[in-house]
């Protein structure tokens, strides 16, 4: 594999517009800065039982994820949205109660196609005036129809993304399967990932329609991940589910970038749950031998690989939370 060079960057500011959790009482944590309570007394929503009729409107949380990501070299920026959260109009609205700006977006990057990542893209689209016109990069098997066979339980269909809608919507589709490198050769998207671990064997209830039948689908093969390379600090990797193994991930990023440094972790790890409880130990293992400097797992992560991640790294992990921005 040719080793694919990656700018390094001055810095590296994500944003979380949008998680499971939101905390308002988190104090800043090394690169991880709050969005303080009086932040969000900015913005008020009305509240007619309320003494002066208003209240502070704070950021919402929601089972979905997205992210801001700004990147900073010499007198460049750029700002790329990083996966749309569940709902129409959730990451929008945070957008607006943290006072980030969609006009500012160069590009939208889709981590994959499961509707807690994406439906937001038409929330986004009506406050750019009803067509988005904005490149957006995702694998080709992020049209993919879907469902999941827990057994005990009906199959549950998930919502998936209609191409002619989409473009309708004004969004320029990219699809690459390979890794791809955009935003002036600073930003790497990983494309399929590489499974070389030998305990993260992909998601066993999950299935996809090919060819006029439901089929296994566990890999869910259009899971891709953001690289980014601060200079002089390593390599920072934003995951959307992180269903191709948040080892596998890491380790991919490395091989492809011929970085071995890793500065930041972050996004969901996807280890919630009784089919993912079991490889906690081995994962937290695997992510304290790579050594990153920070780990901030979100979204699907779960609780107890949150502690877990918390008791072997200390020191490196940050507790996420919406609104949280991390200035690397």
């Amino acid at each position: 594999m040719t080793t694919i060079r990656l700018e390094p960057l001055d810095s590296v500011t994500i944003t979380m517009v949008m998680d499971n959790s939101m905390d308002m009482l988190l104090a800043d944590q090394g690169p991880a800065k709050r969005l303080a309570m009086a932040r969000s007394a900015q913005h008020v929503v009305n509240a007619a039982h309320v003494h002066g009729g208003h209240t502070p409107d704070a950021p919402i949380a929601e089972h979905g994820f997205s992210a801001m990501v700004s990147i900073a070299k010499g007198e460049r920026q750029h700002r790329i949205l990083f996966d749309a959260g569940v709902s129409p109009y959730g990451v929008i609205e945070n957008m607006r109660r943290m006072d980030l700006s969609p006009k500012d977006l160069e590009a939208v990057v889709l981590s994959h196609g499961h509707f807690d990542h994406i439906i937001g893209l038409d929330g986004l689209a009506r406050a750019l005036g009803g067509r988005a016109h904005l490149p957006t990069v995702m694998h080709p098997l992020f049209w993919s129809r879907r469902r999941l066979t827990v057994p005990g339980r009906d199959p549950f269909e998930l919502p998936f993304t209609d191409r002619q809608a989409l473009l309708g919507l004004g969004y320029q589709v990219i699809e690459e399967r390979q890794p791809s490198v955009v935003v002036e050769g600073s930003l790497l998207i990983t494309g399929e990932v590489d499974r070389t671990t030998d305990f993260e064997t992909g998601f066993p209830p999950h299935q996809a329609y090919v060819d006029g039948q439901w089929k296994p689908d566990p890999l869910i093969l259009d899971d891709q991940a953001a690289v980014m390379q601060v200079k002089d600090k390593g390599l920072v990797v934003l995951t959307g589910c992180g269903h191709a193994g948040i080892v596998n991930i890491v380790r991919y990023a490395m091989k492809l970038t011929g970085v071995s440094q890793v500065y930041a972790v972050m996004g969901g790890f996807h280890l919630t749950g009784g089919a993912f409880e079991p490889i906690i130990p081995k994962t937290v293992q695997a992510l304290k031998a790579i050594g990153p400097r920070y780990v901030a797992p979100g979204h699907c992560t779960g609780w107890r690989a949150m502690h877990a991640l918390s008791a072997a790294l200390p020191e490196a992990f940050i507790q996420n939370s919406v609104g949280t921005r991390y200035e690397l």
